[in-house]
């Protein structure tokens, strides 16, 4: 069988060069193209040296996408620009993952009270499907516009849904710490990002309006039924990769650890890449890597329910989670091409 044809528009940020990284040696697809408006022309090998003797790859204009057909696109742009692409495109002709954040809210509406600009492909919004497999596998399969979700929520959606959905936890009472490694912002230099500034420092940001909070909000109540109100505090990390999530709730029935942990293990024991701790986990457990490690524990004195959830922001939380969902998409084995083990240290 012919394998699969992709192309990847804005291939040479982070999470574009992830997907490369990850779909050079998929046995099941070719990369048809790749494109950078900065490098058109050029190598990939040539913008960044760690490709060198495994891909030839040249890089190419999104003026030139007439001369592709590819099956499938991911869009690896910034906020805003995945729109436009959207718009002019379509979705008749080939498949597109969107690793932005465009298609990931409800309402246009709502994405310009978080993102506060116009959504010019609001018509494609409800056609969109948010692309957390564990919770949205069975419409992902036919799926032709698929929202990769955010690395934040990634994190805090998988460790909060299972409580939600089995009634176990206040709604209301959600409270989501979160902690990322730089590249969760970007390749583009900024000065909260500048070495000197990072280095031996932490600190949080976006209080109170981070517009990863209506994404955690809508999806759990779309997953569950039920209306969260979740405070989500950001906070940035020294380090270049990885994400660590606290959540804290409050029960709302008799609980115990042997039931939220029976429950965290029923909810996740057929999926590839979700591992259920019996201690909490760390960045450097999954670096690298798809999985998402959750450890979850009651405390009786507060009677709070705390959970710790980790993930690699460049791979469950954006190239690796947009090459499970392509899995799907195509049929195939859904942890082809993603059986890194984590690197650590």
């Amino acid at each position: 069988m012919d394998k699969f044809k992709i192309g990847i528009v804005g291939a040479t940020g982070y999470t574009g060069t992830e997907l490369v990284r990850l779909l050079v040696n998929h046995p099941e697809v070719t990369i048809q193209f790749a494109t950078s408006e900065t490098h058109a022309g050029k190598k990939l090998s040539d913008v960044h040296p760690h490709f060198l003797d495994t891909t030839d790859l040249v890089l190419c204009s999104l003026n030139d996408f007439s001369e592709f057909e590819p099956d499938l696109v991911f869009l690896a742009l910034p906020h805003g620009e995945s729109m436009k692409f959207v718009e002019k495109h379509g979705t008749d002709s080939f498949i597109i993952i969107d690793l932005s954040g465009d298609f990931r809210l409800s309402s246009a509406e709502q994405y310009e009270t978080w993102y506060q600009t116009p959504h010019t492909a609001s018509a494609f919004l409800e056609e969109s499907v948010y692309g957390l497999p564990e919770l949205y596998r069975h419409r992902i399969r036919n799926a032709r516009l698929i929202a990769n979700p955010g690395c934040y929520p990634t994190s805090a959606i998988l460790a909060l849904a299972p409580l939600l959905k089995q009634g176990y936890i206040d709604p209301g009472s959600i409270i989501i710490d979160s902690k990322s490694g730089v590249t969760g912002a970007g390749a583009k230099a900024r000065p909260g990002t500048h070495f000197p500034v990072l280095f031996g420092n932490f600190s949080a940001y976006s209080l109170v309006n981070h517009r990863h909070t209506p994404e955690i909000e809508t999806i759990l109540e779309k997953h569950t039924g039920i209306a969260t109100e979740v405070l989500f505090t950001p906070h940035l990390l020294p380090i270049d990769r990885g994400i660590l999530t606290t959540t804290y709730s409050k029960p709302v029935k008799e609980i115990s650890n042997e039931v939220i942990e029976d429950l965290f293990h029923a909810a996740y024991e057929k999926e590839n890449f979700v591992r259920v701790l019996d201690k909490p986990p760390s960045v450097k457990n999954v670096r690298g890597s798809n999985y998402c490690d959750i450890f979850t524990v009651y405390d009786r004195r507060t009677h709070q329910i705390i959970t710790v959830s980790v993930i690699d922001n460049l791979m469950k939380g954006a190239a690796g989670q947009a090459v499970q969902n392509m899995n799907i998409v195509f049929g195939l084995i859904e942890s082809t091409g993603l059986k890194q083990i984590p690197l650590n240290p």
